[in-house]
């Protein structure tokens, strides 16, 4: 199930900060990842941070969430510039259509970044991040989902994610907004 509009909230972040959705002035990415500690989410999120001027400079404001609790959360996103929101009961994910299930790892197109996912979190444990859950809240079978929401609720473009690794990349986000004069001084 897509939605068509995205009804005007405000979400807390983990930190604490409101975000209304949808964000007046601006394109939201509205981003639906697993749970507190995912590897494969870690990785995506990385990526993101690491375009994140480029992503922003194009009028888009990232909201992401997951389906643990914010204290869940903390340990593993304090150093993301992103944010992060915590949605245990999963209300934001039934209201979207977000779905989990066995192939969410089953699938073999996820298994390469699964690989590379736990590589780099190996590496991270050593630098003193802490390791992902042995059993995590909300489970491990939550599959990705991703929204672009404009100023007056519209959903411009949506995807929903068939297995782990089925998200937009940061290059699929940014031909997905719309070219329009910018003027963000």
């Amino acid at each position: 199930m897509a939605l068509a509009a995205v009804p005007a909230r405000t979400l807390v972040t983990v930190r604490g900060d409101r975000v209304p959705i949808p964000a007046p002035d601006r394109l939201v990415h509205l981003q639906f990842r697993r749970f507190a500690g995912c590897p494969v989410c870690n990785l995506h999120l990385r990526s993101i941070v690491q375009r994140r001027a480029e992503i922003e400079a194009t009028g888009v404001r990232e909201v992401v969430l997951f389906h643990s609790s914010a204290e869940a959360l903390r340990p593993y996103v304090a150093d993301l510039p992103l944010d992060v929101v915590a949605d245990p009961e999963r209300t934001l994910y039934r209201e979207f259509g977000v779905e989990y299930g066995l192939r969410s790892l089953l699938d073999p197109r996820g298994w390469p970044t699964i690989v590379r996912a736990i590589a780099h979190e190996l590496r991270a444990i050593r630098q003193g991040r802490p390791a992902p859950p042995v059993r995590p809240e909300g489970g491990r079978f939550g599959l990705p989902a991703d929204y672009l929401v404009a100023p007056d609720g519209r959903v411009l473009a949506s995807k929903h994610g068939v297995h782990v690794d089925d998200q937009w990349s940061v290059d699929e986000l940014l031909a997905l907004v719309p070219a329009a004069p910018r003027d963000r001084a």
